[in-house]
């Protein structure tokens, strides 16, 4: 391949210093073809144009092109194609199903092959799917802008649908986005109330351990309390008391305009596609936010392209600037409420339990973004805590708040949703106890009354199972008061054994008698 500037050193040698081809291939040291080749292009150029100086400004300047046959790309191979129809066709059902925002980009695709071994261009992997797509963007300019370390951080909240414990449930997702470092941080919550607001900045204060000079909003209702002509906002109470504890200043972004934020609307689809274009299946919330944390900490741990250095390491530089926290805010809701004659409270159409002594009094109830916890009225010494049901006319039940009544009416709890909420007890009293209310009804007394949990009866049950067919009360209370010693196979063999002989003693003097 020859260069421009040896093309024009062909064209100026024979036109204007008379030089023959044979000459000009021996000084340039080129075949004589080649320059025969560019001097007949050069003639056929100048007598299709009028004028004699054209066609130094234009074939003379021209880069020298060479006809090559098209061919097909052999890096996109029959299985990279495969899997990219597979990943479009997933994006195709999440666009169905209302979950659009969480679709695999281009450069989600890329990476994904890339992890796989497959050789392949970005380049390849977007003309691909641009052709399969047949779809055209429009582009939006961005102006860029220069932050201070500690000087700015965003907020702002995100959709995201998952399917927890095999339900599709739709959660808010909280993202805070430093404007210097990039460094992101996000919870997953319930619903986008007052609470869930104020507790993330929470949490996010007391993971950066400071806070920041300003904090951005867009115009959410939980941050701007009412608009006060065409520009001014006033803040929320929730805002103020974050203001005032953390002491750091706000600013809200024109209406309609949450892009002027800049960092956290990006952030926001960025985290959610990450997270949960891939993985959006659940055994339970908090699996879920352990899964987010993770991406996060490897998102932050990604060299940026602008600086080369990863979010991790400029936030450590960020830290010196940050305004220390000393202790977190406590945001709760406090309410009083009376316990009806089911021995519950209702809040927001919901029932939650407390002890049943409480059947007709008031207690304190302070409810968090995600649980409530109820007090004593009087003492105010915490009686039951209790995960915020998601959904309307549910009921959240603790079986222990309901002993003694159970002691005295031990039919009602076959079926009681005291024990149907509870799939674990359910299945222990169904399988041994179910010819024997008192029996359960005693040993969850016994459970209660020596704090032991559901992980050390669940390990007796399979110990004693192991020794014997049947499961008494007694063999339980037996084993369940030796739970902190190590396991003994012979011990528990011998305890059992003896167990059992006595009972068999017990029932042969019953008959002589």
């Amino acid at each position: 391949m020859i260069s421009m500037y040896t093309k024009q050193e062909i064209i100026l040698s024979s036109y204007r210093e008379g030089k023959s081809q044979r000459a000009i291939s021996r000084d340039l040291g080129i075949s004589r073809k080649t320059v025969c080749k560019y001097l007949k292009e050069y003639g056929t150029s100048k007598s299709e144009l009028p004028s004699k100086e054209l066609p130094y400004a234009d074939y003379l300047s021209s880069t020298p092109r060479y006809k090559t046959p098209s061919r097909e790309n052999s890096r996109l191979s029959a299985a990279i194609k495969q899997q990219i129809d597979t990943f479009l066709s997933a994006n195709a059902k999440k666009r169905s199903t209302g979950l659009s925002k969480q679709q695999l980009k281009k450069i989600d695709i890329y990476e994904y092959l890339q992890d796989q071994g497959y050789t392949i261009g970005y380049t390849t992997v977007c003309n691909y799917i641009r052709a399969k797509e047949k779809g055209s963007t429009t582009s939006e300019a961005f102006i860029r802008q220069f932050y201070e370390p500690g000087s700015s951080c965003e907020f702002d909240w995100g959709e995201v649908k998952l399917v927890i414990d095999g339900k599709l449930t739709r959660f808010q997702l909280a993202v805070f986005t430093s404007s210097y470092s990039n460094y992101r941080y996000a919870q997953l919550y319930n619903k986008q109330d007052t609470m869930a607001f104020m507790e993330s900045h929470v949490r996010f204060f007391s993971h950066t351990k400071g806070s920041f000079k300003e904090m951005v909003y867009d115009n959410m209702r939980v941050a701007v309390s009412k608009f006060v002509g065409k520009y001014h906002k006033e803040p929320t109470q929730a805002l103020l008391d974050l203001r005032g504890h953390y002491l750091f200043s706000h600013r809200f972004c024109n209406a309609r305009r949450g892009n002027e934020k800049g960092h956290v609307e990006r952030s926001v689809e960025y985290i959610r596609r990450k997270s949960f274009a891939l993985t959006d299946s659940f055994a339970d919330l908090e699996s879920a936010q352990s899964h987010l944390l993770i991406t996060l900490q490897g998102l932050n741990n990604t060299k940026q392209q602008a600086t080369s250095k990863t979010a991790i390491e400029l936030f450590e530089k960020e830290k010196e600037h940050l305004h220390p926290c000393t202790q977190p805010l406590e945001c709760a809701e406090a309410i009083d409420l009376r316990a009806d004659k089911y021995a519950t409270i209702s809040y927001k159409g919901n029932r939650y339990s407390v002890p049943e002594t409480l059947v007709g009094k008031f207690v304190w109830v302070k409810r968090f973004s995600n649980r409530l916890e109820v007090y004593h009225k009087d003492t105010h010494a915490l009686l039951a805590k209790h995960e915020l049901y998601c959904g309307a006319h549910g009921w959240t039940i603790d079986i222990a708040h309901y002993l003694e009544t159970f002691k005295r009416k031990p039919g009602a709890l076959a079926n009681s949703v005291a024990l149907i909420g509870n799939a674990y007890l359910r299945e222990i009293y169904t399988a041994h106890f179910k010819e024997s209310p008192r029996d359960f009804i005693e040993l969850l007394s016994y459970l209660k009354t020596n704090k032991i949990s559901n992980e050390d009866l669940k390990d007796t049950l399979e110990r004693l199972t192991k020794t014997c067919k049947t499961i008494t009360i007694e063999a339980l209370k037996v084993l369940l008061g030796n739970t902190q010693q190590p396991f003994i196979a012979n011990s528990i063999i011998q305890d059992t054994t003896t167990y059992l002989a006595k009972q068999q003693l017990a029932q042969i003097s019953a008959l002589l008698n």
